[in-house]
């Protein structure tokens, strides 16, 4: 398409008073320091304590600790010895062994955290403010807007549940002595005044956007106060179970082959080997009768539907792997009656409705029956474009006329943006709702100067130029725009550099980035929340056809492109590292993939060559057989790896 051990018993708790300052770094712990505040190994404030618990009573037998040379966990370690055996620590409580991590204080002589920090997060849970005040000026910052804002915090906690428990007088005196003198945030401090004539807690609790003092507010609070003291004096919460997550992430990213889900092993590196991607043609279907420009999955991953310039679209159900026959393959439904090509397709978020698009003309289908119930004709050229809303409440549809048109799910057109500055090739909504993305081509041309080698490249028309001037030309410039879904505005409008068609646009599963197919032989990746340039992708070839790419894997590791040489291109999404250039496809351009939403193992690819091809990883026994259709099972191990 031309143009995108023994029981024990426990001693009483100790006394409330605040305590000794903290004990120095690597203070050895007598069987005296296993006594703690009381509660730290419960919950408080209606959530469990996140960042270990104070010590408990004594066992009946006596620990004896081991002194071990220098400072290193073991010789040649550059991890500190202390460091780590606090995390362990902190870890065995937080995972429910407190008399393991009793002992193990004992032993190293190292303590999780000292009586200050114990006494400072039992005043915030019980909400003793003036000693958790006088415990934060111990432990705090050295910054002292740092300790302004820590002491913000923690009044602007104990006004809210006076206000919460209808005690406004002694309300009012902590807004006026308290929170206004800090002169910190003068918004902020607004709201919180506007709440003194709230009639209820309930009332308290909505407008501050708050869940009360029996809710998690004090345990937040807790967190929020932490960021103002040193992590070596309090350590933040599940710090080991906080390094795993980025060494799982660390390995995750170096696994170029990356396409899996399963938990990671702490035994073992995690790796993911060339043979588990989808490289090889498993299903070369071939029931259309002319190029095939546009293929979609259904949510359900359970059937394909794909577009074609015969004026035909095609749903066909792709059976579950069979390790003995293969998969099934079957045209349930050939959607016929189009009157030009069809060049787009959109499934509901159900499944029970595909739209394709024709020229100026969109078609409302029923998937299980094959029945077109309504032909829609709002748009004056081309639709390019067929959207559905995350939520299923209806689609959009966007053309060469500028036009983006919103319909419900019943067909019926609710809006519609007019005069848009681009003529439109193709749109994405965010999965969260959040953006709209379209892009295109200006309406209007503009006049720029040239070198030589882009006035070769260029396709456009050259006005008269005077002898000896620089080389001259009108063109067309090539945008991306960003909508703002809630407000309907203009979050952003970029002018793509270059001079080749902008085809395609697809936004990741966590709405953050848009990946736009560029030519000439080019696939970018925007950062939406920054507008930013990201990354490039390249290899591919792109002049004159649509080409419609994808993200794919688990956590769209990576990006998928078809090509005007007949190949379909694989990038690791983070590194932009080429990986793979799979060959199959005859003569002309790869148009479209698409990765199944069901099964990271699985995508689809669809050509000039009038053939779908279904790409999976190589099984241990190839199988070559006939499908119940036009299509060829086999398994195509003619790839061209480029690594």
């Amino acid at each position: 398409m031309r143009l995108q051990d023994a029981p024990s018993s426990r001693s009483p708790t100790p006394s409330r008073d605040l305590p000794e300052p903290p004990h120095e770094r690597g203070n050895i712990v007598d069987s005296s320091m296993l006594a703690g505040p009381s509660g730290t190994n419960g919950h408080f404030n209606g959530v469990p304590l996140a960042n270990g618990h104070a010590s408990l009573t004594p066992r009946p037998w006596e620990v004896v600790r081991v002194t071990l040379p220098g400072t290193a966990l073991y010789e040649g370690s550059h991890v500190d010895r202390e460091e780590f055996v606090r995390l362990v620590i902190q870890s065995l409580r937080d995972v429910g062994y407190a008399e393991s991590a009793n002992v193990l204080e004992a032993e190293s002589g190292y303590r999780l955290e000292s009586t200050v920090v114990s006494a400072f997060r039992e005043a915030i849970m019980q909400g003793r403010w003036d000693q958790a005040e006088e415990a934060m000026e111990r432990l705090g910052a050295p910054d002292e807007n740092d300790r302004r804002a820590a002491k913000f915090l923690i009044s602007q906690q104990k006004y809210l549940e006076l206000l919460e428990a209808q005690e406004l007088n002694a309300a009012l005196v902590v807004l006026r002595s308290e929170l206004a003198p800090l002169d910190i945030d003068s918004e902020r401090l607004q709201l919180l005044s506007s709440l003194l004539m709230s009639a209820s807690g309930d009332e308290v609790r909505r407008g501050a956007r708050w869940d009360g003092a029996r809710g998690g507010s004090r345990h937040r609070l807790l967190l929020y106060l932490q960021r103002y003291i040193p992590s070596s004096v309090m350590i933040p919460p599940r710090r080991f179970d906080v390094l795993l997550e980025q060494a799982r992430e660390y390995q995750r990213h170096s696994c170029v082959y990356h396409n899996t889900s399963a938990p990671f092993s702490l035994y073992t590196d995690h790796v993911c080997g060339r043979e588990s991607f989808p490289g090889v043609t498993t299903l070369i279907l071939a029931e259309h009768e002319d190029e095939v420009w546009d293929l979609q999955w259904s949510h359900s991953g359970c059937y394909l539907a794909t577009a074609s310039s015969d004026q035909t679209a095609i749903i066909w159900r792709i059976g579950p792997d069979n390790p003995s026959t293969g998969r099934e393959c079957v045209p349930e439904q050939v959607l016929r009656n189009h009157q030009k090509a069809v060049n787009g397709l959109a499934w509901s978020p159900d499944d029970e409705t595909l739209l394709t698009c024709a020229d100026q003309t969109i078609k409302v289908w029923k998937t299980k029956t094959g029945v077109c119930v309504k032909d829609l004709e709002a748009h004056t050229e081309t639709v390019t474009a067929l959207e559905w809303l995350p939520d299923g409440s209806g689609f959009i549809s966007a053309g060469m006329d500028s036009r983006i048109i919103f319909w419900d799910s019943q067909g019926r057109q609710r809006d519609a943006w007019d005069n848009i500055p681009i003529r439109i090739t193709d749109v994405s909504t965010a999965p969260d709702g959040s953006r709209l993305v379209a892009v295109g081509i200006s309406r209007a041309p503009i006049t720029v100067s040239l070198d030589e080698t882009q006035q070769q490249e260029i396709e456009g028309n050259t006005p008269p130029q005077a002898p000896g001037a620089a080389p001259i030309v009108q063109k067309f410039e090539k945008r991306i725009m960003v909508w703002n879904w809630a407000e309907k505005r203009v979050e952003a409008s970029i002018t793509l550099e270059g001079l080749g068609e902008v085809t395609s646009v697809k936004i990741s599963s966590d709405s953050r980035y848009a990946m736009v197919s560029h030519g000439p032989d080019e696939v970018q990746l925007w950062d939406l929340e920054a507008v930013r340039l990201a990354r490039k992708f390249t290899g591919q070839r792109q002049s004159k056809n649509v080409i419609r790419s994808c993200f794919g894997g688990v956590d769209d590791h990576f990006v998928v492109s078809g090509s005007e040489d007949g190949k379909v291109y694989v990038w690791h999404r983070d590194t932009g590292e080429l990986l793979e250039a799979l060959g199959g496809h005859g003569a002309g351009s790869v148009n479209s993939v698409a990765w199944n939403p069901r099964d990271p193992r699985v995508f689809a690819s669809c050509s000039d060559d009038r053939t779908i091809r279904i790409w999976e990883a190589q099984p241990a026994t190839p199988l070559i057989e006939e499908t119940q259709s036009k299509g060829k099972q086999r398994w195509d191990v003619d790839v061209g790896a480029v690594r």
